[in-house]
């Protein structure tokens, strides 16, 4: 640690210099200017709290939106992956139609603001598929069994499933379009040569693809896929705009309840940073493991 501050050069310690004062100049403001009352102390309180009725301690607003982003964060992740695997090979399909309209959706996705397309998903797609499948009614069923404890630990109260399928469907359709042009790149990275080696000892299309152009592609395509997991996890912020109750959500509430505008966003933004740097870390060691390895 001290063989890396003793490397840091003047200007290092000027833009560092600059970035303590600019944030030096807004606390003053804050408490100059706005004359804001601070009220940190109450904070963890709406993190975790103890029931003096029940004796134990329990989730409150702002880990309950936590836990929920994590849960939305991980199903429209599995769910993108899958989607995107799918629309990245009907890019490279044969069959000019098929990429046409993997081509279309991508760029329609990639090329419009994430907010209508998350309002065009949540309105004509998510909301008419759950009232389709009945899932309202199922949820609230297994809300009022005795079983639903398994439920609700895969997906919280059930009594909000619904909302919860909705933010994955959502997230998972917007971000499957971004995981989509990665396979694409990391299928057309294959050398040709591998592709042509499949033909010759009579491997179909399907089996070139599946044995020897996939297994390849994937490889590649792993930090790339890691980073966009990380993004979605930051993109999942959107969906509060559907009433989807994760951490922003909650967060909004908290203010409009409380009033602790920056003690509530301040706590919210380490709580978004220390789960996206924490996994850039891991996936940055696990990509160095990896290829150590190689």
């Amino acid at each position: 640690m001290l063989s890396k501050i003793r490397k840091l050069h003047w200007l290092d310690w000027l833009v560092l210099a600059l970035v303590l004062g600019f944030f030096g100049y807004v606390w003053w403001k804050i408490e100059g200017s706005l004359n804001y009352n601070w009220r940190w102390e109450r904070i963890p309180n709406y993190i975790i709290r103890y029931h003096t009725v029940r004796e134990e301690w329990f989730a409150n607003v702002l880990l309950q939106g936590l836990i929920a982003t994590i849960r939305i964060s991980i199903y429209a992740s599995i769910l993108a992956l899958i989607l995107g695997t799918i629309l990245g090979v009907a890019r490279c399909s044969a069959n000019l139609t098929v990429r046409m309209l993997a081509r279309t959706y991508l760029e329609f996705l990639r090329n419009i603001p994430p907010v209508v397309v998350i309002f065009i998903f949540f309105f004509f797609l998510s909301q008419q598929l759950i009232t389709a499948l009945n899932i309202e009614s199922w949820a609230r069923e297994i809300a009022r069994s005795e079983n639903r404890a398994v439920w609700e630990f895969f997906f919280g109260d059930m009594r909000r499933f619904p909302s919860l399928i909705s933010g994955v469907i959502v997230l998972a359709l917007f971000e499957s379009a971004f995981v989509g042009e990665i396979v694409r790149a990391g299928i057309q990275s294959v050398p040709r040569g591998q592709r042509e080696g499949a033909r010759s000892i009579g491997m179909n299309r399907r089996q070139e693809m599946r044995y020897i152009v996939l297994p390849q592609a994937l490889k590649k395509v792993v930090p790339p896929l890691a980073n966009q997991f990380i993004t979605l996890i930051k993109d999942s912020a959107i969906i509060s705009l559907i009433s989807v109750q994760e951490l922003t959500f909650k967060t909004v509430e908290l203010v409009a309840s409380t009033r602790m505008i920056f003690e509530a966003w301040i706590t919210t933004a380490v709580f978004y940073f220390v789960i996206c740097f924490g996994l850039s870390m891991l996936f940055r060691k696990l990509e160095i493991d990896g290829a150590k390895r190689g």
